[in-house]
């Protein structure tokens, strides 16, 4: 059933612009507002699996994906010193649902723009933000001003907006710092491959045109940059030659570098404001889940709001929708952190005989419908 409710979107990274599709799709007026003065996507690449590639499809991305990514076959987990532990079939694993794809983000988020039906306010932020009977008041930073049924949160892991949702919630480091870059060096990396080392990692993996992005984290004390011009490399010395290689690659001397962190708590929604995507349940990356769970709150929250009702707990009834689906990837991220955590003998051998039957039980329940 269409929906005449007017909502503001907040981000347009690949959060706020999947929201602003799919609310759009179910008959809504969208404005999408963004503090950025220009169209920009930071980071390096993103590995799709099958449920995000689903989300996507279903958003009319799938020859957006096709042209510019590239398909992703297996998943084959490393010892850091290059002996094979196990092989994963993403086919196999991902069964029912769609394949997997690496991307750049910049492309994924050129494809989403390329989709969504309405402008983006670039160099826009929020005065001032009043709720009231009739809807949610706001103040622009250009001077302007609107009134909206919903307004949502879609502006990442430093939300502006979670202040006014849940003023609990803060972004949690966890442990781990990593860092991204895109090369062309390595066209014979023709699946996602990690190697593991003790309290390090480095994952290679195709994104299309020829690119492949390398992900390299360290387990940390502290959120700062821990290395020099030269110190990746460095701190991979005793690695396999193939990651050396990668690490003294042009490109690896201006990684993409951030702490890895995490949002916790469970109240996305206060009277007509949402939060969605890293705003309300930013996750380690280890699952991949990222793009995948923000895709499915932006069509979660299309498909409630077009219900019709009360507005307030239409939002209520989106939270408690995702709620379990989130729980779910956020505490297999915090198992996969454990396993690796343990000593590397154990890891190793607990990789070697039990992979297959992990990602199983971890994944299963995302080739559901969200």
């Amino acid at each position: 059933m269409p929906s005449n409710l007017d909502v503001l979107v907040v981000g347009a990274g690949i959060a706020g612009l999947a929201t602003a599709t799919a609310l759009c799709r179910g008959g809504m007026s969208v404005d999408v507002i963004e503090r950025s003065p220009e169209s920009r996507a930071t980071g390096a690449g993103l590995f799709l699996p099958g449920n995000s590639v689903r989300a996507l499809t279903a958003l009319g991305l799938e020859e957006h994906l096709s042209a510019l990514g590239a398909a992703v076959p297996g998943q084959r987990l490393m010892s850091h010193r290059g002996r094979v532990l196990a092989d994963i079939d993403l086919a196999e694993l991902w069964r029912g649902t769609a394949g997997c794809v690496g991307i750049t983000r910049g492309d994924l988020h050129a494809a989403l723009q390329d989709v969504v039906p309405v402008p983006v306010r670039h160099g826009v932020t929020l005065g001032s933000l009043k709720q009231s009977d009739d809807g949610v008041h706001v103040e622009f930073s250009d001077g302007g001003s609107g009134r909206y049924d919903v307004v949502v949160g879609a502006d990442g892991i430093r939300s502006g907006l979670r202040e006014s949702v849940d003023p609990a919630a803060r972004a949690r480091y966890l442990g781990q710092v990593c860092w991204r870059f895109l090369t062309g060096d390595a066209p014979d990396i023709d699946r996602w491959t990690v190697w593991l080392g003790p309290g390090t990692a480095f994952l290679a993996y195709p994104v299309g045109g020829g690119r492949v992005c390398c992900y390299a984290d360290l387990t940390a004390a502290s959120p700062e940059d821990p290395t020099t011009t030269s110190g990746l490399l460095r701190l991979f010395s005793d690695y396999d030659q193939r990651v050396r290689d990668l690490l003294a690659t042009p490109a690896a001397h201006k990684a993409y570098f951030s702490p890895v962190e995490e949002v916790g708590g469970e109240t996305w929604a206060r009277g007509r404001i949402v939060l969605v995507g890293d705003a309300a349940h930013a996750s380690s990356p280890n699952m991949a889940q990222g793009v995948a769970m923000a895709v499915e709150d932006a069509q979660v929250l299309a498909e409630v709001l077009t219900t019709g009702g009360d507005t307030k707990d239409l939002l209520q009834q989106y939270v408690q929708r995702r709620l379990p689906r989130i729980r779910w990837v956020q505490q297999q991220t915090h198992r996969r952190d454990r396993t690796r955590s343990l000593p590397t003998a154990a890891r190793n051998i607990a990789f070697r005989y039990g992979a297959n039957a992990l990602f199983e039980r971890g994944y299963a329940p995302l080739r559901d419908l969200p």
